[in-house]
């Protein structure tokens, strides 16, 4: 399965795809926060058929990709800013900080994190209430 950690920002959204066995950054994406961009960003992601989406602050800067990707049926985890801090000071050349690195490390804190904070997609109007 591969780990895709998103970089959230009002504007842009960084996407970088980590093979979660090597930890290795296999390819990335910056988008606009458009629909249009949205959709090119899954299309992108579409190469790797079995994948996870870890989106840092999923409640926060990624709640509308979150909720657009969730809506998809895509598996989306949120992972906390600290958690990719921590990341990024444990790594080599700790410091150093980009969105590219900042998606990576969501992936990565995802990945190795023992209680990932699934999201699920909420219910369809029509749906609520039903048991």
């Amino acid at each position: 399965m591969m780990l895709i950690g998103i970089d959230p920002h009002k504007s842009t959204h960084t996407a970088t795809a980590v093979d979660p066995e090597t930890n290795r950054d296999l390819a990335s994406i910056r988008i606009d926060v458009t629909l249009q961009e949205y959709q090119r960003m899954l299309a992108w992601a579409c190469q790797w058929p079995e994948r996870r989406w870890a989106v840092e602050n999923a409640r926060g800067l990624g709640h509308h990709l979150t909720s657009w990707l969730l809506a998809r049926g895509e598996e989306v985890v949120d992972v906390a800013p600290s958690a990719t801090a921590r990341v990024r000071q444990l790594s080599r050349g700790a410091g150093r900080k980009n969105d590219r690195i900042d998606a990576a490390a969501a992936a990565w804190g995802a990945a190795h994190t023992s209680d990932p904070q699934t999201r699920q997609p909420r219910n369809k109007p029509e749906e609520q209430g039903r048991g």
